[in-house]
């Protein structure tokens, strides 16, 4: 037995949060009666539907990498019509969950699944796991200035947490710097530098958590084995 908003999210149709606004919405009906509390448990005998369709059998949990490419959009929908992500992985992956989002012009490491529990789980900023980027901009800056943003910035009003970043090395009128965060606020790199005199114009993720980019090539996707899942998230999967 599993409470209901957990058996759904285990389902992949979405977080646990979500399911529990659709049970409050009267989406979701079990064995055949109106569900009006998300506090109900439901074992394998009980048949759950969704708007009048049965919930789909549990899968197992999945988390796949995914080597993003520079020019897609992490959207299923966009009014642009730019090309987005979802149009571009295998069609199998069409359907899952993109852990947070890349820009359109970031590069690197997108991580997808199937769980919308472990979706939110990998979320979250009190999962700490940092994000790490090499990050090619133009100008100049020190390594004193960058070692202050170990302490955290404030920038017009938003404070940013404290960020590691170290410079890789001058190329021409760019620097490329190895940087670290962990919230991942909207821009946050690219708005930071910008404060500090600094115009991004390469962004890559190279890692999320324990999870790395590795040689995955470009546009690429590789399945992240269960043993491994299972030894990163420490919850039930």
């Amino acid at each position: 037995m599993e409470r209901i908003a957990k058996t759904i999210a285990r389902a992949g149709l979405c977080s646990r949060r979500e399911a529990e606004k659709w049970i409050e919405a009267g989406r979701v009906h079990i064995n055949g009666r109106l569900l009006a509390t998300p506090a109900y448990n439901v074992g394998a005998q009980d048949f759950v539907t969704i708007d009048g369709k049965p919930l789909p059998e549990k899968q197992k949990v999945q988390l796949w990498r995914y080597h993003k490419p520079a020019g897609l959009l992490v959207s299923r929908k966009d009014p642009q019509e730019r090309p987005t992500v979802f149009e571009a992985l295998p069609e199998n992956l069409r359907n899952y969950h993109s852990v947070g989002r890349l820009d359109i012009n970031t590069e690197g490491l997108l991580l997808l699944t199937n769980d919308g529990d472990v979706q939110r789980h990998l979320e979250l900023p009190s999962t700490g796991w940092v994000r790490r980027y090499r990050v090619r901009a133009f100008g100049r800056i020190s390594e004193k200035e960058l070692a202050d943003l170990k302490n955290g910035i404030t920038i017009d009003g938003i404070a940013y947490r404290g960020i590691d970043a170290t410079l890789e090395r001058k190329q021409g009128d760019n620097v490329w710097l190895a940087m670290g965060i962990r919230e991942g606020k909207n821009r946050e790199i690219k708005k930071v530098l910008l404060h500090m005199g600094l115009k991004v114009n390469r962004l890559i993720r190279i890692s999320f958590g324990p999870f790395q980019l590795g040689h995955l090539p470009s546009g690429s996707v590789a399945e992240v084995p269960s043993h491994i899942l299972r030894q990163q998230i420490k919850q039930d999967i």
